[in-house]
């Protein structure tokens, strides 16, 4: 572990939420809570503002309405957020070629690598300059922490929010972390804060104090050594630059669990081709097919089937999906249905006719993959998506605040125009059409007279 402050871990304030406010001006000051808006739907992220009443991130979101029942409820939009992302990891780069990247509004970066800072006082500029230009870039604020290691930047950061910077001097890192719960720790979860909390062991303090043979006896050998090393503040884990997708997928949840069998076959070929989608869109193709069950009893099946060569090819994963949905018994209903493909490569394997034909082997069950956030489903039909983007033939560009009994309501506003007038549509009304985001932060001669 090095002895100056320059590993840099930066996140982003309320993110999802952060670029809803910033892109909708009625909502600023406003709380806002974005994720999925149906019976079974979970929060994503919650402003800060929601947060005053309690709802934080992975909330069911029946539970979130009671608490803050006058907040905005938006589903996401991942476009925006990608692009946005894409903006802030480039000012990281602009810092140091070492940035390891950990979610669109997460990343650690090496400050030494790019020359940035060598020691205290040129980190804290270093993250102080970067704080600036993230918000002249996009509007929005972000948390920096600055320490000799990732675990402790990424401490840092968090003592650091909302909208604030936190350095971790060299030689008080033992000092700051004893009286910090254990929960602290990374990888130190509901579980193995319970075990510890039986043993004894609350803070970091006391686990240094128990000693690293008495850690092996409690959590076990590989555990026993990470969680001692960490109490004493030690993390020599680099940054490191690239993190290779391992898998794409998707995967939907349903508002009302699905009986029917031919319903289910036809989500999971609709899947296959939403896959098949993002695979191309990120140039990639793999050889390993998997298929997601989640049942009405909440038990999760997962099964794999892996062809002889890497594929892109729509036909032939959504014919071994098919195949793969015939192993799992759905009796009952299905409440989540997904698709992936792991094993990716840079290339595909033209030569797929008989994969395609059926010669396939290795179907094997898997372990259960956690839910995580999603991006909402793709539709045939056209819906109208309380957040999201659409334009009108008059009116100009604007964004869907609620629909339902035939109708849908739109407030037409940009980024950069005043909070804009309500407008109420028949949900065919021709004039009305989905669109694009719009950016953040545009040049002067992009700036829209809109709304």
């Amino acid at each position: 572990m090095r002895n100056t402050p320059t590993i840099l871990h930066l996140d982003m304030d309320a993110f999802f939420a952060s670029v809803e406010q910033a892109s909708k001006p009625s909502l600023r000051g406003k709380a806002v809570v974005v994720g999925g808006l149906g019976p079974r739907g979970v929060v994503a992220t919650a402003s800060y503002e929601a947060r005053v009443f309690g709802v934080h991130s992975a909330m069911p979101m029946a539970q979130a309405r009671r608490l803050a029942p006058n907040a905005a409820y938006l589903v996401p939009r991942f476009s925006l957020y990608r692009s946005v992302s894409e903006r802030v990891m480039a000012l990281l780069r602009e810092l140091s070629p070492l940035v390891e990247p950990l979610s669109l509004d997460e990343a650690f970066v090496d400050l030494e690598a790019g020359h940035a800072a060598s020691d205290e006082e040129s980190a804290r500029r270093a993250g102080i300059t970067l704080r600036a230009d993230i918000r002249a870039a996009t509007g929005l604020t972000g948390s920096v922490g600055l320490a000799a290691c990732k675990m402790l930047a990424k401490i840092a950061s968090e003592q650091a929010k909302p909208d604030g910077l936190v350095l971790i001097e060299p030689g008080t890192e033992r000092a700051l972390l004893g009286p910090m719960s254990v929960r602290t720790l990374p990888g130190v979860g509901p579980a193995t804060g319970d075990h510890l909390r039986r043993a004894g062991i609350t803070t970091v303090q006391e686990l240094a104090e128990a000693g690293e043979d008495e850690l092996v006896r409690i959590v076990g050998k590989a555990h026993g050594h990470a969680l001692y090393a960490m109490a004493l503040a030690r993390d020599d884990r680099p940054v490191v630059a690239e993190r290779e997708a391992k898998s794409v997928s998707v995967e939907d949840t349903y508002d009302v669990d699905i009986h029917d069998r031919l319903r289910v076959g036809l989500e999971v070929q609709r899947l296959a081709d939403r896959c098949v989608g993002r695979l191309r869109g990120a140039g990639l193709s793999g050889r390993t097919i998997v298929l997601k069950v989640r049942r009405y009893d909440f038990s999760t099946l997962t099964r794999s089937e892996t062809l002889r060569g890497p594929t892109d090819d729509p036909a032939v994963i959504r014919e071994a999906a098919a195949r793969l949905l015939e192993s799992v018994d759905t009796t009952g209903g299905v409440r989540l249905l997904g698709v992936g493909v792991s094993g990716l490569a840079d290339y595909t394997q033209e030569d797929l006719f008989a994969q395609a034909a059926g010669d396939l082997r290795a179907t094997e069950p898997q372990e259960t993959v956690p839910e995580t956030a999603q991006e909402p489903p793709e539709e045939a039909e056209r819906q109208w998506r309380a957040g999201h983007d659409v334009r009108h033939t008059e009116y100009g560009h604007g964004w869907v605040q609620g629909s339902g009994l035939g109708r849908v309501t739109v407030r037409f506003e940009t980024p950069q125009s005043p909070p804009g007038r309500i407008r109420t549509f028949r949900v065919d009304d021709p004039g009305l059409e989905p669109a694009d985001p719009l950016p953040l932060v545009l040049v002067p001669d992009e700036v829209s007279t809109e709304g």
